[in-house]
């Protein structure tokens, strides 16, 4: 399996990254969450279009992940919209990059003609998510941008490379049914997009991305395995009013 060095969960090295994959630099940004209150999460720009989530592999919530595998294997789950763009993980370290491209193409984003990402998508649109990790694999779109915005991180590029953090990303989609619907609900659910995982997760019916993530991570992920190793990224469009969506 190839290796690459991983990402820092850093929202000024996620706008790097995506602006050099093609993002539009004045459609949308990568922003800090500074917490899971509501007064905190107030502080982040609309729309919020995805948030990407860094927490540990490890210990307690390993298992916990492990389990809800094998219950969604044995069981199924909620259909998920056949729209969803989804990428199956096969490089070491590349969670970073697969958090960035589920949320930017999962997500009403503009990018720039010819560039990486639309060539990414052009080419993969109709492949099987296995299909688009191995296209990661031999080609070369996104491995030189990554191995960069690696090496311009805060915290020096590590010597050992092995790492139990892991980075998944969270978006909304219709319902699976409602493209086949007559008159359609508009009734949207949150879909967790980790390529460590055999398919995209239903999490739900959601209102608002970034406060139905918030809860969940809360109530399912914090309260199961307290830990001081997360941290959370809204892709956001725009800023509020007199202010530059932190603090």
């Amino acid at each position: 399996m190839s290796r690459w060095i991983p990402l820092e969960s850093n929202p000024e090295l996620f706008n790097k990254w995506a602006h050099q994959a093609g993002l539009l630099e004045s459609d949308a940004e990568f922003q800090d969450i500074y917490g899971l209150d509501d007064e905190l999460l107030d502080l982040v720009a609309t729309p919020v279009k995805a948030v990407i989530l860094l927490f540990p592999i490890r210990g307690k919530l390993e298992v916990l992940r492990q389990e809800e595998e094998e219950k969604i294997k044995e069981k199924g789950q909620v259909p998920i919209d056949p729209t969803v763009f989804w990428i199956k993980q096969t490089i070491s370290n590349a969670c970073g990059t697969i958090g960035l491209l589920h949320a930017l193409i999962n997500s009403e984003v503009v990018y720039e003609p010819d560039s990486p990402i639309t060539k990414f998508i052009d080419s993969c649109q109709d492949k099987t998510p296995l299909e688009r990790a191995k296209f990661l694999e031999s080609e070369d779109l996104f491995a030189n941008i990554h191995a960069a915005a690696a090496a311009s991180g805060q915290t020096a590029v590590p010597k050992d490379l092995d790492t139990d953090l892991h980075f998944t990303c969270f978006v909304q989609a219709p319902e699976a049914s409602a493209r086949e619907a007559e008159t359609p609900t508009g009734e949207r659910r949150l879909i967790e997009l980790d390529g460590g995982r055999a398919g995209p997760v239903d999490r739900g019916k959601s209102t608002d991305l970034l406060k139905d993530v918030a809860k969940y991570v809360k109530e399912q992920i914090f309260a199961k395995a307290p830990s001081s190793e997360f941290c959370m990224i809204a892709l956001a469009g725009g800023f509020p009013e007199g202010g530059s969506g932190g603090v």
